[in-house]
């Protein structure tokens, strides 16, 4: 049977030495969630007030426009982590929504117990700031993209970087997020089978 901690304690034994009791007081300040497809972690408007690690499954983050338009912000995979620090620290709400696109099993954590884990696990603040570093320059390179890349270049660092999750999405949600049309995206797919 499937257990999420189990995911979780790999996760950080590959960032930093871990004896069975820290881990034990690590899994005391998470509790386990089963998510179904299409069901929300948060919605905007929503003030979101924890940290959630993705130990199976496949969520998306995104936005709506005013014309009812969705842009997908990020996908979320196996290991990977979502806050939102404007609504854990200071009860802003969300701007965006997060929801399923698997059926999926997270773990949750508060911002008192990311502290606990913080203040007592050596090697952990390390771990989470190297982490949130990665992120933002992720973030910033994805911008970076936005701006100067063609739509063929972000597919091509996108199939790179996350292959299994372009597997796992819709075409429609992978060309929201790259911030083509379907069609666009079509095209560049078709384009490149005929190369190979």
């Amino acid at each position: 049977m499937f257990d999420p901690f189990n995911t979780l304690r790999t996760y950080f034994e590959n960032r930093f030495p871990l004896t069975p009791e820290q881990f034990e007081y690590i899994r005391a300040q998470y509790i386990h969630k089963k998510l179904k497809r299409g069901e929300f972690v948060i919605r905007e408007g929503e003030v979101f007030k924890y940290g959630l690690f993705v130990a199976k499954g496949c969520l998306r983050r995104y936005i709506i426009d005013a014309k009812g338009k969705e842009h997908i912000l990020q996908f979320l995979a196996e290991t990977w982590w979502i806050s939102d620090i404007q609504g854990m620290l200071h009860g802003i709400p969300s701007s965006y929504f997060v929801d399923a696109l698997e059926d999926s099993d997270v773990l949750i954590t508060d911002q008192q117990g990311n502290q606990n884990v913080i203040e007592n696990i050596p090697g952990f603040a390390d771990a989470f700031i190297k982490g949130v570093q990665k992120h933002h320059q992720s973030k910033d390179n994805r911008i970076a993209a936005a701006l100067s890349a063609t739509a063929e270049e972000r597919y091509d660092e996108f199939m790179e970087k996350y292959p299994s999750i372009a597997q796992r999405v819709p075409q429609h949600m992978l060309a929201s997020y790259l911030g083509i049309s379907p069609e666009t995206l079509s095209r560049i797919r078709k384009r490149q089978s005929r190369r190979k």
